[in-house]
């Protein structure tokens, strides 16, 4: 691994247990056996390293939703979006720190000021609701899904799978306990309850 590239894989540990604010870059410095002149050297200043994980942190996020695709089988468009639902559960248990990088404020906060971490959380979230409106498309094609606004569901769809996962992210509630009653959920929003 590149010294750049454990920086990165650092910085998202750091980011994600204690915050932007929290996170020291002689603590990094400490963690990475790289002088802060060579995290300096790599990033301009604290907020571009901050940018930078962002970004990494979408890439991982999409690369993994990519190969997941990928290897779907024949399924039909309901049967999708419930891989999709359980697969966005399954990365949230498996990149936790990505994840809760993802669930903090301060990104939010940046993304007021910053056009770049805006436009990589609007890349990330744009990004996810399209896998999970693809499903919805294909279900209303197959007959499968039956709703009348195929975006406006995924997001509905996305922001309660969202939430159980933020549940689970802070520790909450175990996000595996609520599998069925979500999947149920599910299926009930994308069928009209039939």
């Amino acid at each position: 691994m590149s010294k750049r590239n454990a920086i990165l894989a650092a910085a998202t540990r750091l980011f994600s247990r204690n915050g932007f604010k929290g996170t020291s870059m002689s603590e990094l410095s400490t963690l990475t056996g790289a002088a802060t002149g060579t995290i300096f050297h790599h990033f301009r200043n604290k907020e571009d390293l901050f940018l930078h994980v962002l970004k990494d942190v979408k890439e991982s996020i999409l690369d993994q939703f990519n190969r997941h695709q990928q290897n779907r089988g024949d399924l039909n468009g309901i049967e999708t979006v419930e891989g999709v639902v359980a697969f966005y559960l399954h990365l949230a248990g498996t990149m936790e720190d990505q994840f809760l990088i993802l669930h903090r404020h301060y990104p939010y906060q940046m993304a007021e000021t910053s056009l770049v971490c805006r436009s990589h959380l609007e890349s990330i979230y744009t990004c996810l609701l399209d896998i999970f409106e693809e499903g919805i498309q294909k279900g209303i094609q197959d007959g499968s899904v039956a709703v009348a606004a195929p975006r406006k569901t995924a997001m509905v769809l996305f922001a309660m799978v969202d939430g159980i996962v933020r549940l689970n992210t802070y520790r909450v509630y175990d996000a595996g306990a609520l599998f069925e009653s979500l999947t149920v959920a599910c299926r009930r929003l994308l069928t009209g309850g039939r």
